[in-house]
């Protein structure tokens, strides 16, 4: 945080929130409130969870201790976070549904099928930062748009911006859970909102719907049996027990969230940024499987998508090809791939061919 002292001549906080709130929302935040910086029960949850290895290979989730969850620690003068939420339902993309109900056609998670967020909501930080030094003076803030340890789901529940469910995403009563989160971390001792209260009831949707159990408990989640992280953060082979129930989702998952009744007040994203790029909400399996890398890179240049590699994304459209409903171009997608410079990416093709096989050979029986 830049070695500033707050500016002396404000006195009215209260009004300044005010005008906070209105510079947010002229900048595309769909909502914005402001939290302490005192985290103790959480921080007794995350250091649990390290402590079970639920972060499963993120090992960056431990490498900056506590510091994840004392904003002071991170950012010394740090007083108040200002926390922010950004809408991105993509709407008029393919009703999600009916693609994961196509064995043939690639599931990628909504977030994911437009621009990354990162930088855009690092900007419109940056943006609400300068607002508010135009009108006060200098004063300390650092922005983070999931870009340093950050307990950003507590923070904006502190903020009055949601609760945690029991899937771990952050839910707000106006607006699901379809939307970015975003901090500034300041030394402003600006009013603090009231905590969101939460709303799950006796709901269990998001843990029955799970594909592979990995909401071991309300509130709890093992990442190494989450979609997501197998096929963002993983970066080796998938292990064998979890390739069927991945079905078509090559990036990402969002069953817990499609059968969340919160979701039915989800806001679409006022950024057309967060569109969907190059067909990627229902393209044909086949159709991705070509890509070359040199295609790969220049169609997900600015996405999520980017983040899994080349051969990750390989990876994890093998495996959906292998679950896929046995067809000839599917195989031989796969052949065209059966020797690929990468080893990663061969073992899994040998794995689907198996799968494509053995689904022919039962098709044959009956």
């Amino acid at each position: 945080m830049p070695d500033t002292q707050p500016a002396a001549v404000i006195t009215d906080y209260a009004a300044l929130r005010g005008d906070i709130a209105r510079w947010a929302a002229d900048l595309g935040f769909g909502a914005v409130g402001i939290a302490g910086i005192d985290l103790p029960d959480d921080e007794a949850h995350l250091l649990e969870w390290l402590a079970q290895g639920r972060h499963g290979a993120m090992a960056y989730m431990a490498a900056h201790g506590v510091k994840r969850s004392r904003p002071d620690e991170l950012a010394p003068g740090t007083l108040r976070v200002i926390s922010v939420r950004m809408d991105y339902w993509p709407d008029r993309a393919a009703e999600p549904w009916s693609v994961l109900a196509d064995g043939r056609r690639a599931y990628v998670a909504r977030y994911a099928l437009g621009r990354d967020y990162h930088g855009l909501m690092r900007k419109r930080l940056q943006k609400l930062a300068d607002r508010i030094q135009a009108a006060i003076g200098p004063f300390g803030y650092r922005a983070f748009a999931d870009s340093a340890p950050v307990l950003e789901k507590a923070l904006a529940r502190n903020a009055g911006l949601g609760w945690i469910g029991k899937h771990t995403l952050l839910l707000a009563r106006d607006a699901g859970s379809y939307f970015f989160l975003g901090e500034l971390y300041t030394d402003l001792p600006l009013p603090i909102d009231a905590p969101a209260s939460a709303h799950c009831g006796s709901c269990t949707r998001c843990i029955d719907v799970c594909p592979t159990r990995a909401i071991v408990a309300p509130y709890r989640l093992d990442a190494r049996r989450c979609i997501a992280y197998l096929t963002i953060e993983w970066r080796e082979a998938i292990p064998v027990a979890m390739r069927p129930l991945l079905g078509n989702r090559v990036f990402g998952c969002d069953d817990c969230q499609l059968v969340c009744p919160w979701n039915r007040y989800a806001q679409p994203a006022q950024l057309p940024d967060f569109a969907p790029r190059h067909g990627l909400d229902g393209a044909a399996l086949t159709e991705l499987f070509a890509w070359t890398e040199a295609q790969f890179l220049a169609r997900t240049e600015g996405m999520p998508i980017r983040r899994a590699g080349y051969a990750g994304w390989l990876r994890n459209l093998a495996v959906a090809l292998g679950n896929a409903p046995c067809a000839d171009e599917i195989v031989a997608a796969l052949r065209a791939r059966a020797d690929d410079p990468s080893p990663l990416v061969r073992e899994h093709v040998a794995w689907a061919l198996a799968q494509q096989a053995q689904r022919r050979a039962q098709d044959s029986a009956r």
